[in-house]
């Protein structure tokens, strides 16, 4: 289980004013800046739950990942990883835990995948059943086989991340930290990655924590998720409730000579908004079609308003 409770970061910069003299004057006094990065985040997930963690560059997804990776140090508050102090950076707490960031290397790119696989068995003090297991079970599934002899820097970009989560999960982490996986894959590469992920939580069920960009890996991953807008929650909850709060309304997708927009507009006002959009621009397209989720988080994320 991982519980988190009031947990704050704080990251401070100091402020270099331009030109000489802004240079000397920071030798003898230099004023800081000060980030909450996160705002007293209150979170609890239980073993072999996968959550989606959603929000802005610079929400504060990736430095929440970090704290509970034990990488990064909370300013204040509390949090607990099975039990551990993620922070402390217990060995036994390490054993148990993978950190998977997509534009982060862990295997060598000088050489074979399967090289670098034996040094982690050793590491991870594998045994050799569950070592072999291991590789022949994430092998077949991520569809990488032919590619375990061959030097990691002569890999396709889908290639690799598939040997970076083979890399990752050889020894059967109990959490899961995915931050945005699929970043740079191509479609089918990203459709393998999250077919993969879903196989493999049914059959491990670690907790697992991603992120992503891509709504699709969202969709098809994270029955929960939780929306973060500024280092705040604004939403913690099902996948479907989020998908309902918009159930009402109705998109307006519209092309004028000057500019593409969107409006939301409640199913009983469509008439009037779509008369009004008409005598009001020179209308070149008009699509009326039901919210998407990607419509509804921006919402939620723009106005923090949290559904019921």
């Amino acid at each position: 289980m991982i519980q988190v409770k009031d947990l704050k970061k704080n990251f401070t910069s100091h402020v270099k004013e331009p030109g000489l003299k802004g240079s000397i004057k920071s030798l003898f006094s230099r004023e800081t800046r000060t980030k909450e990065a996160l705002k007293s985040v209150n979170l609890e997930i239980q073993q072999g739950e996968i959550i989606g963690l959603i929000g802005a560059n610079g929400a504060g997804k990736t430095t929440l990942i970090k704290i509970l990776a034990g990488i990064v140090h909370p300013t204040s508050g509390e949090a607990s990883v099975m039990g551990f102090v993620p922070w402390e950076r217990s060995n036994e707490y390490r054993r148990q835990m993978a950190l998977i960031m997509g534009q982060k290397n862990q295997v060598w790119w000088d050489l074979p995948a399967l090289d670098s696989f034996i040094l982690l068995k050793e590491i991870y003090q594998i045994p050799d059943a569950q070592y072999k297991y291991n590789v022949e079970f994430l092998a077949e599934t991520l569809m990488v086989k032919d590619q375990l002899k061959t030097q990691v820097r002569k890999l396709s970009l889908g290639e690799r991340m598939k040997i970076e989560l083979m890399a990752a999960l050889l020894h059967n982490p109990k959490v899961i930290f995915l931050d945005e996986p699929t970043i740079g894959l191509d479609i089918s590469a990203q459709k393998a990655v999250r077919v993969f992920l879903r196989q493999y939580q049914k059959e491990f069920k670690p907790i697992t924590i991603l992120t992503s960009h891509y709504m699709e890996d969202i969709k098809e991953l994270c029955p929960r998720i939780v929306i973060i807008k500024e280092g705040e929650f604004v939403y913690d909850g099902s996948l479907k409730n989020v998908q309902r709060m918009m159930g009402d309304e109705k998109v307006l997708s519209v092309t004028t000579q000057e500019k593409t927009f969107k409006v939301n507009v409640p199913r009983m006002e469509l008439a009037k908004k779509t008369h009004q959009i008409f005598e009001e621009n020179e209308v070149l397209d008009l699509n009326i079609h039901d919210p998407s989720i990607e419509d509804i988080i921006e919402s939620i994320m723009r106005s923090g308003v949290t559904p019921t």
